[in-house]
């Protein structure tokens, strides 16, 4: 069993379920494929498409997901669940979850009420953009290599 799988710390109150306690159904579980740590990545995006953060997830985290519609993660430094918006206020009523052809990565789609990240903005994904940022770095537009035959 991983880390992520035997911890028992979750950020839902006491008066709520515990994360933990939520099981996959053998059919979804068989498609996923985890990591060594028994983590799948999980992308979140909105309902317009917008990509708003990536977390990760482990079993319990999509089951409970998936029974509570409520965008619920596994935190690998904290070693503990939470449910978004749970503390923040900024919830993600989850309305659509896919695994990818793989079924090495999570695909949410959520109605998000505040922030999806946790610096308060919008998405994850505005604080670089690498091509603006590479193309006011003469070293780094001046290093572009040939791509491989194939």
């Amino acid at each position: 069993m991983s880390t992520a799988q035997e911890s028992t710390h979750n950020s839902t109150s006491s008066s709520e379920d515990r994360v933990v306690d939520y099981e996959l159904t053998a059919e979804i579980a068989q498609h996923l494929k985890r990591n060594e740590a028994g983590l799948v990545p999980a992308i979140v995006q909105s309902e317009r498409g917008e990509v708003l953060m990536m977390a990760w997830m482990d079993d319990h985290a999509l089951a409970y997901t998936l029974a509570t519609r409520r965008g619920t993660y596994y935190s690998r430094s904290r070693q503990e669940y939470w449910v978004k918006g749970l503390t923040s206020g900024h919830t993600q009523e989850v309305i659509g979850a896919r695994l990818d052809c793989d079924g090495d990565t999570i695909l949410l789609t959520v109605r998000q009420a505040g922030g999806a990240c946790h610096t308060g903005d919008r998405t994850c994904f505005d604080a670089h953009d690498l091509f603006a940022d590479s193309a006011n770095n003469d070293s780094a537009s001046g290093s572009r290599k040939e791509p491989a035959d194939g």
